[in-house]
């Protein structure tokens, strides 16, 4: 991840111009330099590591999905939480998210799960921890990206109002619990992995509660659909 891999939208890049010249993170991009010059396999590719600060300018955010850290398995990771590339069958994680999309809005599951269409209409998907080693779930944890993703939800929370927060699984409530959110609307339950997601997350009811809440407040709603297929 060095400054030349950085692929950030302007609005992001000023925002967060005195956070990438911390001390800690000229310290994880030496970590992931390192984890790279020793042959191991770091997902998402360096481009697209900020993929989700990229694709959703910082004065589009509406709505907030925090994930926990990327899939480590090969070609899943594209830097969007719960997103897979066209073609990447969708993770169990993601099939549980498009079941609930179904009974919550009547929504047809796709062929694929890719999740930029949602990105692009200003659905932040930001993993805790931006990076993994493959095959290695939760290896780059504590490595500076935890510091740095609350720096970016402090950002997004005091640049707007009314956003929606979605926190899926206690990762999330821990990473929320550490940040002022108020004046924005939280949805909180379980996980939607197949350990936990009949635990609460099927039938949460979060998509059309957050189009009601944005509605509410005079702020466009979010178009859940997906397209047929993805490019």
């Amino acid at each position: 991840m060095s400054d030349g891999e950085i692929k950030l939208e302007a609005g992001w890049r000023d925002a967060l111009k005195d956070e990438l010249d911390q001390q800690y993170m000229r310290e994880l991009r030496d970590f992931l330099h390192t984890q790279r010059s020793m042959g191991k396999l770091v997902y998402p590719p360096g481009p697209l590591i900020f993929n989700a600060l990229d694709t959703t300018p910082l004065d589009s955010v509406r709505v907030v999905i925090i994930g926990q850290d990327p899939y480590h398995g090969p070609g899943q990771a594209h830097g969007l939480a719960f997103s897979v590339p066209p073609g990447v069958r969708p993770p169990p994680s993601l099939q549980n998210i498009f079941k609930e999309l179904q009974r919550d809005l009547g929504i047809p599951m796709r062929g694929h799960g890719c999740l930029t269409s949602w990105a692009e209409q200003g659905v932040l998907l930001l993993n805790a921890v931006m990076t993994v080693e493959q095959s290695r779930a939760g290896s780059h944890a504590k490595c500076g990206w935890e510091q740095f993703t609350t720096r970016v939800i402090e950002v997004v929370a005091q640049r707007h109002e009314h956003l929606v927060f979605m926190l899926w699984g206690n990762y999330a409530y821990k990473k929320a619990d550490q940040l002022d959110l108020s004046g924005h609307c939280v949805l909180s339950s379980a996980h939607p992995s197949p350990l936990s997601a009949y635990r609460g997350f099927l039938g949460n009811g979060h998509f059309s509660a957050a189009n009601r809440y944005l509605k509410s407040h005079g702020r466009p709603t979010v178009d859940w659909r997906l397209p047929e297929s993805a490019v």
